[in-house]
C-alpha cells in the first residue's frame, strides 16, 4: 500500500521485517528502505530500495503511475540499500535522467557499470517538475562522500537521506502514529541509529543544520531514507542538536570482558560504588550484549569504564575489537576509566590506556588487580566507582 505525504508526493518504499544486521550494526526491530515518488508535470523518483525489495517498490509505484513515465531518478546516496533497485527502474524507463552528486555518479558507475543519462548537481541546484521545485543540498560524509538531500520547496518536505532515520520495521509511516503507539521504541532506535552511524560526524551535522537555515530550508516534514517520516521535525532536529553537541546525562557505563571472573567481580563492585553514590549506571559484558546497543548507551553517558583481563600481555581480544569499533565513532565529552586483572604478568589495562590515549582521550582513573581481587581490592573498586560518580555529578 502506498502512503501519501501530501498531494502528489508518495512513499513507495519497502519494509524489511526480518532485517537483523546492517553492515555489522544489529537491527533487532527490522528496517525500512524509503523511496519517494513525486507526481507533477514531470515525475521524479527519489531513491530506490535494496534490490531484494524491487518488486515491492515497483508494485507501489504501479498503484500510482506507469513506471515508464518516470522522468527523473534522484539518487541521494550510492549505498545499495538506497540504489540497489536502480537498474530495475532504469530497465523500465531507460530515458530517465539520473540525478546525483559528482561522487554519486562515480559510485553508481562503479557499482552498476551502466552509462545512464546522468546529471550531476551541487548545493543550490534546482529541478522544476511543474508546480514543484526540487532543491539539492550536498551533505558529504553524512554519511558517505556522495551523500545529498533533496528539498521539495513548495511543500517544505526534506528528503533527508541518512540523516534523521532509524532502523525499525513498522506498519506506521509517520512519527505521530508510531510515537503514539510506542514512543520509547522509536526514540531508542533513533538514538541507536545516530550512535552507530553518525556519532563521529557531530561537528559536520551542526554545520549542516546551520547551512540549512542560511539556505532557507525550514522543513514542515522530514522524510528520511530509513524509518518513520517526521511530521514534527523539531523533535528529531532537537535530538540531533543535542547529540551533536555531545550532550550527556548523569550516567556511567561499565563495559568489560572477563576470563576467570576476576574482572567481572571488579566490575560489580565498581557498579556498587557508582550506584550507591546516586548515579545511574549500566553494566555490559562484551560477549553477552550487542555492541551496537552498548554504543547507544555510550552516546549519552558521561563516564565510560572499560575493563579487561590480560591475555598475552595485552587486553582481551573482545575488548580490543570493541575499542576499535567504539573509537571510530569519536565519542565526545566523556570521562574514561579503566580496570582489570592479570595473573603472572600485566599488560591488559595498559593496552586499553594506550588505545584510549592514542584516540585523544585522557584517563581519569585506572585500577589493576593481580589474580582474584580480595576484600582490600574490592574496596579499591568501590572507591573507583565513587570517584567516577563524583566526576559525573561534578
Amino acid at each position: 500500500m502506498t502512503t501519501e505525504l501530501t498531494g502528489g508526493v508518495y512513499w513507495v518504499g519497502a519494509v524489511d521485517w526480518n532485517l537483523r544486521d546492517f553492515h555489522g550494526y544489529i537491527t533487532p526491530k527490522g528496517g525500512t528502505y524509503n523511496a519517494y515518488l513525486i507526481v507533477d508535470e514531470k515525475i521524479a523518483l527519489v531513491d530506490t530500495v535494496k534490490n531484494a525489495f524491487a518488486g515491492e517498490m515497483l508494485g507501489r509505484i504501479k498503484e500510482i503511475i506507469d513506471p515508464s513515465k518516470i522522468d527523473y531518478v534522484v539518487s541521494n546516496h550510492v549505498e545499495i540499500d538506497h540504489s540497489g533497485s536502480l537498474p530495475e527502474i532504469m530497465k523500465l524507463t531507460p530515458g530517465a535522467q539520473v540525478i546525483s552528486t559528482e561522487k554519486g555518479k562515480e559510485g553508481l558507475l562503479r557499482y552498476y557499470q551502466k552509462n545512464w543519462n546522468f546529471r550531476t548537481v551541487k548545493t543550490g541546484d534546482e529541478l522544476k517538475l511543474g508546480k514543484r521545485t526540487l532543491f539539492f543540498i550536498t551533505v558529504p560524509m553524512l554519511h558517505w562522500p556522495d551523500s545529498m538531500a533533496t528539498y521539495i520547496k513548495e511543500d517544505r518536505i526534506l528528503l533527508s537521506n541518512d540523516m534523521f532515520g532509524q532502523h525499525i520495521a513498522s506498519s506506521f509511516r509517520f512519527d505521530d502514529e508510531a510515537l503514539e503507539s510506542d514512543c520509547d521504541v522509536v526514540m531508542e532506535e533513533t538514538a541507536r541509529y545516530y550512535a552507530n552511524i553518525l556519532m563521529q560526524f557531530g561537528v559536520l551535522i551542526l554545520k549542516k543544520l546551520e547551512e540549512f537555515q542560511k539556505l532557507g530550508i525550514e522543513p514542515a516534514m522530514i522524510a528520511p531514507s530509513h524509518g518513520v517520516i517526521w511530521k514534527n521535525p523539531e523533535k528529531i532536529i532537537g535530538a540531533y542538536r543535542k547529540w551533536a553537541n555531545g550532550f550527556s546525562k548523569e550516567k556511567a557505563v561499565i563495559i568489560y570482558d572477563t576470563m576467570w571472573n576476576s574482572t567481572e567481580m571488579m566490575a560489580g563492585e565498581i557498579l556498587k560504588g557508582i550506584s550507591n553514590s546516586g548515579v545511574e549506571v549500566s553494566l555490559f559484558h562484551l560477549r553477552r550484549n550487542e555492541w551496537s546497543e552498548i554504543v547507544k548507551e555510550v552516546l549519552e553517558a558521561r563516564a565510560v569504564l572499560i575493563g579487561t583481563p590480560t591475555l598475552h600481555n595485552d587486553m582481551f581480544p573482545q575488548v580490543s575489537g570493541f575499542l576499535t569499533y567504539l573509537m571510530g565513532f569519536k565519542p565526545m565529552n566523556k570521562f574514561w576509566a579503566t580496570f582489570g586483572s592479570y595473573g603472572w604478568a600485566g599488560g591488559g589495562v595498559k593496552g586499553v590506556n594506550e588505545r584510549l590515549k592514542a584516540s585523544g582521550y585522557e584517563i581519569s582513573d585506572s585500577l589493576e588487580v593481580r589474580f582474584r581481587p580480595d576484600e582490600q581490592d574490592m574496596e579499591k573498586c568501590r572507591a573507583l566507582g565513587e570517584r567516577t560518580a563524583a566526576l559525573v555529578k561534578g
